[in-house]
């Protein structure tokens, strides 16, 4: 699996906003490890992987559209555009609708229903609490109602809940 033509597609589709590429970098270096941590399959890891370059695409016509990056409106854009992004890098149908569920969910946290999705949400929410400089509290919170994989876990204490 070649990652480096889609990193470069969103970079050059996020142009100059730094803040974005570096968010997705992150999240997707964090996807990466804890999906490998957790034994995926080549072909979930690879979902994982794509669906975590891409995961907010839709922030950008969001904020053009709406004048909002909140989370519903990114899962409401980004499909479109991420199928966009991917069919012209050539990737098959099937492989960009599973991407594209994972895009369009990537926000909602409830009937989590696969290992790469879950992975992707604890992945986002590592670079999150950061990123928002979150309180302890919110990264205990975090824990006990989103975490679910032992390597998510493992490294939200490290990061957030280690003294």
């Amino acid at each position: 699996m070649k990652t480096d033509r889609v990193i470069t597609a969103m970079i050059e589709y996020f142009g100059s906003d730094k803040k974005r590429i570096h968010h997705f970098l992150k999240v997707y270096s964090f996807a990466k490890t804890i999906g490998e941590s957790e034994n995926l399959s080549a072909d979930e890891q690879e979902l994982l992987e794509i669906a975590a370059i891409v995961h907010d695409i839709g922030i950008k016509v969001s904020e053009e559209k709406y004048n909002s990056s909140a989370g519903k409106y990114q899962e409401l854009e980004g499909p479109r555009e991420a199928e966009k992004l991917l069919a012209a890098l050539g990737y098959e149908k099937t492989f960009i609708d599973k991407v594209c569920y994972l895009v369009g969910h990537h926000h909602t946290y409830e009937n989590i229903d696969s290992l790469p999705y879950r992975i992707l949400v604890e992945a986002d929410f590592l670079v999150n609490l950061y990123e928002d400089n979150s309180s302890r509290r919110a990264a205990e919170q975090a824990y006990e109602k989103i975490f679910r994989t032992k390597s998510g876990k493992n490294l939200l204490k490290i990061m957030f809940l280690t003294p």
